[in-house]
Order: structure tokens, then sequence, then C-alpha cells
């Protein structure tokens, strides 16, 4: 997979202030569905169907918890085999070049646990590149095609994912 990126990875390394607080979206509850999933794929591993707008974890052959999710718009959708190279709780965000030339505006660093962190309360970052997994604090974004290539999840869903998978899960994203 090329993300081609190659500046520094997302600054999740940069760990919340111990005063951070969990963001929650009114009403916005986990809600996994555990449905029927084709596909020859291993229990374990995560499957992001950007097309659909969901992501998928195999549970056992034939069945999945499905999220809704949030993925890249026009010209920042990707598709390859990747896997979960970092696990992060209420993470601050350093925005990549390409956000940052579009938002001059935006902060080198937001801090976690605040209202104007796009990662929300979690986020597992995806090996080669600046993309992650992460929730985040702009619920009704979930759903849409409305990232840079990140997947952006419910903060009750990705709090959900989180204790479901490990550093090391192969992650498939697709159309």
């Amino acid at each position: 997979m090329s993300f081609g990126f190659r500046a520094a990875k997302i600054a999740l390394a940069v760990a919340a202030s111990a005063g951070a607080f969990v963001l929650t979206a009114p009403g916005a509850e986990a809600r996994p569905d555990v449905v029927s999933f084709r596909g020859d794929y291993s229990p374990g591993t995560i499957v992001v169907k950007t097309n659909e707008r969901r992501l998928y974890l195999v549970v056992e052959p034939g069945q999945a918890v499905r999220y809704p999710v949030g993925v890249g718009k026009a010209g920042k959708r990707w598709e390859g085999i990747t896997k979960i190279d970092g696990k992060y709780r209420n993470p601050a965000w350093a925005p990549p070049a390409d956000v940052k030339r579009d938002n001059p505006r935006i902060p080198d660093v937001i801090a976690g646990g605040t209202p104007e962190n796009p990662m929300g309360v979690a986020a597992m970052t995806l090996a080669g590149g600046e993309y992650a997994i992460h929730g985040t604090n702009r619920p009704n974004s979930v759903g849409g095609f409305v990232s840079y290539g990140c997947i952006r999840m419910l903060n009750d869903d990705i709090t959900d994912l989180y204790q479901r998978v490990s550093v090391g899960t192969q992650v498939i994203v697709t159309r």
C-alpha cells in the first residue's frame, strides 16, 4: 500500500494531559451490530468497506461486528492492507502537511481531550503512513466521505473496537 506520506506520523505519541476529559456526542451510544459477513477473512481482521462507510471486525467465519464510519473524501480515499501499529487514548494530534496546507490556521498540535481535537477519545494508527482509525468529536460526520484518509468512528464505537483489537491487527480497506 502506498500512502504517499513521509512526514512525521500523527503526533499520537504526545500523551494527553492527565486532566483530559472524555467527550461523547449526546445520544451517540455504542451500537455495534453482529451481522453475517461474507469473505475469506480470519477472525480478528478489520475490514473497511469505504463505499458502504462501514467497518467490520470479523469475529468468526461468516460473522462480524459492524460499525458506521466516516472515510476519505474524494481524492483522499485509498485501498490496501495494513496493520494497527499503535493504540492511544485521548491522543494529541498534529495535522499532516496537506491538512495544514488546506487549513493554515489550524494549530500545529491540538491537545488530546479537547473539543477541537479531531481524534476523539481514542486512535489506532495504521502502519505505513499518517492514517488512523479514530473517534471524533463531530458525530454527524460519521457515515460520510469526510476525512483526509482516516477512518472516523463515533467515540463509543472506537472505545468498543479499541478494547477488542490489539497492535498487529490486520486492516483491509476496500472500495
